[in-house]
């Protein structure tokens, strides 16, 4: 018999749409759970740190600044949360600097936005 574990999910991602359309395809799992959202790095950061969720859904590109400086800093404040940069931003050069900071996935919006979801479902399985 599996257990699954309820994820908290935060996302980070300066579009609305974007995070609307995450919390509505998460939101049909019943082990996931949306705790949070933010459009900039400043938010972003104090609220991870707060909420210390499971999983943080990232971009690259935030309004007011990098969504790799918000990776870098809840990794400097030791936030375990499994980090998936998803983004408009696929080159190789952003994937070997989001994982050189600590990232644990990274996914390009654009083609592989449904796998957000699998991959936290087997974070859930797997716990």
């Amino acid at each position: 018999m599996t257990h699954t574990k309820l994820i908290n999910v935060f996302i980070v991602d300066d579009s609305e749409i974007v995070r609307d359309r995450l919390t509505a395809m998460l939101s049909e799992v019943a082990s996931i759970k949306v705790v949070g959202q933010a459009d900039n790095p400043l938010t972003a950061t104090e609220s991870i740190v707060q909420l210390k969720p499971d999983v943080v859904i990232l971009d690259i590109f935030l309004a007011g600044g990098s969504g790799i400086h918000v990776l870098r800093n809840i990794r400097e404040k030791k936030i375990a949360a499994k980090v998936i940069m998803l983004t408009n931003y696929a080159q190789d050069e952003y994937r070997k600097k989001c994982f050189e900071e600590g990232a644990d996935f990274f996914f390009d919006k654009s083609i592989e936005f449904d796998r957000v979801t699998d991959v936290i479902q087997k974070l859930s399985a797997a716990v």
